[in-house]
């Protein structure tokens, strides 16, 4: 039997056409470092309609990719609707990837038109002679004329170009499963890989990001999006407040501490999202610098496992919940949150915020061992995580075969376990193990450990080659402002209380920054090339 329900596609212009219309009322802010920019809602939707207008002036008239490279703010935003609600599909380029990334990543895609930032026209220019499928860029705050474009590429004023066009768009029915969207990874090991969204996805993701056991966004809510838009879809933030008519805050280029406790003050956000690091920085800088974040009722932390003691600190200093997430570019990227039971005890609470939390529905997930067998839901069987779903790519773009893959299921790359309740607990990643003596140790779990010393700003710990044990782990400390570097000995023994003996190391480094990769994760894989360089200058206790 057939349903009799009707054959409606799942379209981003539906996202669009809704949020503009029952929620025309809602803001998009931009910050600006002096005064807040606004743009409505219903505003939005009429310039979503005069891009599209211009893009297909251009000659975009079916799938053809459009690459952003821009910031936060509301001039991507009308790019990210407007896009594929045309038929076309939306690349945000991500602007912290190296040179040569960023030519494979536009060639790759074949991107045939580039909306770019004026403050970031600097990056993009020495690249456009060697992107291969550009045909024109359009540079938005009127700086067009900053641009020296190579033959046969043509440069736009975004402003100009959509005075010229009509507020209205005949939006086509798309169909559901076609390509809407596309982010590559970061490519931490060989060529990004592209992952392409599909208009279904992307709508199925949104609900569930806008569900209570997700973030739980309303037509209540300012949302203060940090989490790039360049960066696997800032997460589903920007259509899910469309959906339900949740204002949204962007910060634009204005990430620093001094901004972000600026635009909270004036703005009053209700729900945030960023990765550990921005909320580690906000939080050293309340120390002199009192920040007012009562308007907060949540705060979603994820892109790398969030230390325990910021959880811990932000809610007792602040009254505010972190929810701790787990996801990927290839999740679209949501694939779980940390929201306890409220009846919960308060320490059972935070036991399971330490978490990445509880898989949501749509997420299917195991855990399997070495040998591909599935291991059971128990909190003690740890293995490598692999989901699937709706909204989880089964393939990378043009790339024929990949061991990222298992019998229809996404292999993730992280290891770890699953509490019998569903929460998802993360050890590390599958090359971050420290494998020593034929034990494993979670490196993971020594920086958290570490960052609970009065003296520890950040820690990133490494397995580095051993005599005896075939691999031990280093860490590479940052020391706080102000403090001298602490003895070796006196961090062991903060360790040792917190963990088994033989999971102490023995090797420090301390410097004075780590190194991050292009979405603000540990870059592990630089700090080894340091350490096998002899770059780092490594304590080892054993000599002392």
């Amino acid at each position: 039997m057939r349903s009799t329900m009707m054959p409606e596609q799942l379209n981003i212009s539906t996202i669009l056409e809704f949020g503009a219309t029952v929620h025309k009322d809602a803001v998009i802010t931009t910050w600006t470092g002096d005064e807040p920019r606004k743009v409505s809602f219903g505003d939005m939707g009429k310039r979503a309609a005069q891009l599209a207008n211009a893009l297909r002036s251009l000659g975009i008239d079916g799938d053809q990719r459009v690459a952003t490279f821009q910031w936060n703010n509301s001039e991507h935003m009308e790019a990210y609707l407007a896009i594929p609600s045309m038929g076309a599909v939306l690349h945000p380029l991500n602007i912290r990837l190296f040179p040569d990334q960023l030519e494979f990543v536009a060639n790759h895609a074949e991107d045939k038109v580039i909306i770019v930032d004026p403050t970031l026209v600097p990056l993009l220019q020495p690249l456009l002679p060697r992107f291969s499928t550009v045909e024109h860029v359009i540079v938005t705050g009127g700086a067009a004329a900053t641009i020296e474009a190579p033959e046969g590429m043509q440069v736009h004023d975004y402003e100009a170009l959509l005075a010229a066009q009509p507020t209205e768009f005949d939006w086509p029915e798309v169909d559901e499963n076609s390509g809407a969207a596309m982010c590559y990874t970061s490519g931490t090991t060989g060529d990004p890989k592209g992952v392409v969204y599909s208009h279904r996805s992307i709508y199925l993701h949104s609900m569930q990001v806008c569900m209570s056991d997700g973030m739980d966004i309303s037509v209540d809510d300012n949302v203060l999006a940090i989490v790039p838009m360049f960066h696997a879809m800032s997460w589903g933030l920007p259509y899910a407040a469309f959906m339900v008519g949740a204002s949204l805050l962007m910060p634009d280029r204005f990430l620093q501490p001094e901004p972000l406790a600026a635009m909270i003050a004036s703005e009053k956000p209700t729900l945030a999202a960023a990765v550990p690091t921005i909320w580690q920085a906000v939080d050293a800088y309340s120390v002199g610098h009192p920040i007012d974040m009562s308007s907060f009722r949540a705060v979603v932390v994820g892109g790398s496992s969030c230390p325990p003691e910021l959880i811990r600190k932000f809610k007792e200093n602040y009254g505010i919940n972190i929810v701790h997430a787990w996801g990927m570019t290839e999740t679209s990227p949501i694939g779980t949150l940390s929201r306890p039971k409220v009846s919960l005890p308060e320490e059972r609470q935070f036991e399971l915020r330490k978490t990445q939390g509880r898989f949501i529905a749509g997420v299917k997930a195991r855990i399997v061992d070495e040998a591909g067998e599935e291991l059971p839901w128990d909190g003690e069987s740890v293995g490598e995580l692999q989901v699937r779903g709706p909204w989880i790519t089964g393939s990378y773009y043009k790339v024929e075969s990949s061991d990222s893959f298992d019998d229809g299921w996404l292999r993730t790359g992280d290891v770890g376990y699953v509490l019998p309740e569903g929460f998802l607990q993360l050890t590390d990643r599958a090359k971050d193990i420290i494998k020593s003596g034929g034990e494993w140790i979670s490196s993971v779990e020594v920086e958290n450990y570490l960052l609970e010393h009065p003296a520890v700003a950040e820690a990133a710990v490494i397995g580095v080659p051993d005599p005896k044990w075939d691999e031990r782990p280093l860490a590479a400390i940052v020391v706080k402002d102000g403090i001298p570097d602490p003895d070796v000995e006196d961090l062991r023994a903060h360790l040792a209380e917190r963990m088994a003996k033989w999971q102490v190391p023995e090797r420090f480094a301390f410097v004075d920054e780590i190194p991050k990769t292009s979405v603000g994760k540990l870059d592990k894989k630089r700090i080894r090339a340091s350490h096998s360089d002899g770059q780092l200058e490594v304590i080892n206790a054993l000599d002392t």
